[in-house]
């Protein structure tokens, strides 16, 4: 096998989980790139070396196992997960589609609570290893257009709390990314077209704020991070 470490990003597009596997390719890691379908990620693989891509839809643990198998099998277990699939949706209490609500759950949270049971075993056995969770601003506060989205994040962020409060003696960094901003991306500039640059934050530098997480020394090490733009209100 080959003897780069290896990193699984799950839901993969064109912009944060991108930058997330440019950026853990770059530093030398076989990155295992994930999403529903791999029609958006094929182009990662042909452009970098030692990117796979796999369809995996982590709100179906059958899958969720078949692929973790595959890719032992393959590649070897992975050294860092980054959870980075999201599911969102606008809306009030009144208004937001209840089954929509749940299917952003099970991405949230049983997204992260599947690849954990997966993954997490061979890092303990190992005693080091990456979790990294790419969260939001609404993990920790449920304003009323967000009642399908909010619960489900702030879920999330203390299932990530859970497993870091248990993997973390054994010598894993389980790490949240509370990302509090409007990701740079195609859709997002459509939605704020009079919006400057500084308005919006880079992909590449949420990438960057989970390769420090994933370096820092055990003597250091932090479970919640927050990244914004120097503009935004918060």
């Amino acid at each position: 096998m080959n003897s780069k470490p290896i990193a699984f990003v799950s839901g993969v597009g064109p912009g944060t989980g991108s930058a997330i596997v440019r950026r853990f390719s770059q530093e030398g890691y076989r990155v295992i790139a994930t999403a529903r379908t791999t029609e958006r990620i094929s182009e990662l693989q042909r452009e970098l070396p030692d990117v796979h891509a796999m369809a995996c839809d982590v709100t179906e643990e059958g899958q969720v196992a078949q692929v973790a198998a595959a890719i032992r099998a393959n590649y070897g277990a992975p050294h860092v997960l980054v959870h980075n699939a999201v599911g969102g949706a606008f809306g009030n209490f009144l208004t937001v589609d209840p089954s929509l609500m749940e299917r952003n759950f099970k991405v949230n949270a049983m997204g992260l609570l599947h690849l954990a049971r997966e993954f997490a075993p061979a890092m303990i056995e190992h005693g080091a290893g990456s979790i990294l969770v790419t969260g939001n601003t609404s993990s920790i506060r449920g304003k009323a257009n967000f009642a399908g989205f909010a619960p489900t994040k702030a879920a999330q962020r203390i299932l990530a709390e859970a497993i870091a409060r248990d993997c973390g003696p054994k010598g894993i960094h389980v790490a949240y990314l509370l990302i509090d901003a409007v990701i740079d991306v195609p859709s997002a500039r459509q939605r704020h077209p009079q919006q400057p640059d500084d308005f919006f934050i880079k992909p590449s530098a949420i990438a960057d704020e989970l390769w420090h997480l994933h370096s820092q020394p055990r003597s250091a090490w932090s479970f919640l991070t927050e990244v914004r733009p120097f503009r935004e209100n918060w």
